[in-house]
């Protein structure tokens, strides 16, 4: 589903991202994990076509991510506050996506009420606008717009940094039920036990470069865990 052919981005003469070869195939669930500085977001951001690579290309079913738009109707992605409009009520930013993809208010409703569980009670009919909600609140809002979409691809960067431990938990089931129905997922984080719980297969960031690419077994966490309790070193 996704190839990335020799893609680089380099700042002030620093490589950030050394891709020559990676590839996702459809239905995969994938947890992308390393140090602060390790590209990780970067990455996301060239796969989303929000910054330009200097060199290579990122393919989507086959087809440029960059300068396209047929990938935008299959792929759902949350990386930060910075992909929702704050001057909104989570309600009014549901029913926005909603329209985005053809559903009408009631439709967005119908799906807003299975998601009761995860927003906990905290996101609708608060009368708040979403630049007041907190991180963990913002971030569930911004997942649940992902899920909304019905998405093949859904990529998400830190999804379990601010919410509760309850919200953690459901978040990690969803992700199983999509992976089941065959969605394609990509999440980054920080928490190991959470991406090698929900994660078919590892990819390993260092410096840029994809340093281990690795199928999530028995003894997964103990040698990522082993991995960084050295600072993140080669070895």
């Amino acid at each position: 589903m996704i190839e990335i052919k020799d893609l680089k981005k380099v700042y002030a003469a620093v490589p950030v991202v050394n891709i020559p070869q990676l590839s996702i195939a459809k239905g995969e669930s994938i947890g992308l994990i390393g140090n602060n500085g390790a590209g990780k977001t970067t990455l996301f951001r060239m796969m989303l076509d929000l910054i330009l690579p200097d060199q290579g290309e990122v393919l989507s079913n086959s087809e440029p991510v960059a300068g396209n738009e047929a990938w935008k109707s299959y792929t759902a992605a949350y990386l930060d506050e910075g992909f929702l409009i704050d001057y909104l009520t989570p309600e009014e930013y549901f029913y926005f996506i909603g329209g985005l993809h053809k559903y009408n208010n009631a439709q967005v409703d119908d799906y807003l009420s299975t998601m009761s569980d995860f927003f906990n009670g905290e996101i609708l009919k608060r009368g708040k606008y979403i630049r007041d909600l907190s991180k963990g609140n913002q971030c569930k809002v911004g997942v649940a717009a992902c899920l909304l979409q019905n998405p093949e691809f859904l990529m998400l960067d830190e999804p379990f940094a601010n919410i509760d431990p309850s919200t953690q938990i459901r978040l990690k089931n969803v992700l199983k039920e999509l992976n089941a129905k065959g969605v394609t997922t990509l999440v980054s984080s920080h928490d190991l036990n959470h991406v090698t719980d929900v994660c078919d297969r590892i990819l390993l960031m260092e410096k840029g470069k994809i340093i281990k690419d690795i199928e999530t077994n028995a003894s997964t966490l103990a040698e990522l865990e082993a991995y960084f309790a050295v600072g993140g070193q080669t070895v």
